[in-house]
């Protein structure tokens, strides 16, 4: 069986945040930021017009779920351990004895435990997927994305269609 597979990485797919995790029991990370690059690939059959995905096609998106996460602070809201509560245009973080407030426009809201590079990826893949469903490319078998938050430190995630 024959496997097709493409990959995009360009310099403008990228996103710089802030953020922070938390880590071991109680410890929490300082507010700090990255210049994250997002790297994806697909796999499945080629279609009649001998392609898997339009390359073209594929950086839009990924420029599309990149600006969604550019300029923001990324909240986890499905932590267990950071409260996070909307406060009219106000998000007021908590976590044991420390609060961030800050402006609900600067932040970006993410159905995440934890805002880590391999969560990002998962959530990236996550809205790639559901791009490529609009697109009518269900024909996708694998999508795989890529999270680098510094040189050298790249977390990546893989999804795969069912059946």
């Amino acid at each position: 069986m024959e496997r097709y597979r493409i990959r995009v990485s360009k310099d403008y797919l990228t996103f710089s945040s802030a953020h922070f995790i938390t880590l071991e029991g109680s410890q929490c990370e300082r507010l700090h930021g990255h210049n994250y690059r997002v790297a994806a690939e697909l796999e499945g059959p080629l279609q009649e017009e001998g392609l898997i995905f339009d390359f073209t096609e594929l950086k839009r998106m990924l420029r599309l779920i990149t600006s969604e996460l550019d300029h923001r602070l990324l909240v986890p809201t499905a932590s267990r351990r950071i409260a996070v509560e909307e406060e009219g245009e106000r998000i007021r973080l908590s976590m044991g004895g420390r609060e961030w407030v800050v402006p609900r426009c600067d932040c970006v809201l993410l159905p995440l435990s934890s805002t880590t590079a391999e969560l990002l990826a998962r959530h990236i893949a996550g809205r790639l997927v559901e791009e490529l469903e609009k697109k009518g490319a269900g024909f996708v078998e694998t999508v795989r994305v890529q999270v680098e938050e510094a040189a050298g430190q790249v977390a990546e995630y893989e999804t795969s269609r069912d059946g």
